[in-house]
């Protein structure tokens, strides 16, 4: 079996010590913001326009950048994990992966309204602090929880 690979990007959320979650339709787990780069789209420009889709929220990207500049390159803001994700699995086979650009961003609000047509309703969103992630470990996939504890680190610094 052929294994397809898609380009994502996901931006954790964080704001007053928590951040944002929802639980995912089709892939029945709890996730942040994200989704698939546009043609021609960099990945942080993809996950802050996932981000502004699905909950309205415009954060501050919380992205290291090198100070490399030429004429003919630059730096981009580089994501805080790179992650490769099984999305569909057969047996011992993978059919679907995801290349997951994964960055965290301030947000000044806690008001969830998203901005595009078919997105969840603000009720589906969720926001975790670190003893929430905790406590809910048994039902939120592993990754998410510590990238989420170390997102909620990183932006309260």
């Amino acid at each position: 079996m052929e294994t397809t690979r898609h380009f994502v990007a996901t931006i954790y959320v964080v704001a007053d010590g928590a951040t944002l979650l929802h639980e995912h339709d089709r892939l029945e787990m709890w996730l942040p913001p994200g989704g698939h780069i546009d043609r021609d789209e960099l990945p942080h420009e993809a996950a802050l326009r996932e981000c502004y889709e699905e909950t309205g929220l415009e954060p501050e990207l919380i992205a290291p950048t090198d100070d490399l500049e030429s004429e003919t390159a630059r730096s981009l803001p580089q994501p805080q994990q790179f992650l490769l994700e099984d999305i569909n699995v057969y047996g011992d086979e993978v059919g679907h992966q995801h290349v997951d650009f994964v960055f965290y961003g301030r947000a000044e609000s806690r008001e969830v309204a998203p901005a595009g047509d078919d997105e969840a309703p603000p009720a589906a969103w969720e926001w975790f602090d670190a003893d929430a992630l905790r406590a809910r470990a048994d039902e939120l996939p592993a990754d998410v929880v510590e990238v989420g504890l170390t997102a909620i680190e990183t932006v309260e610094r």
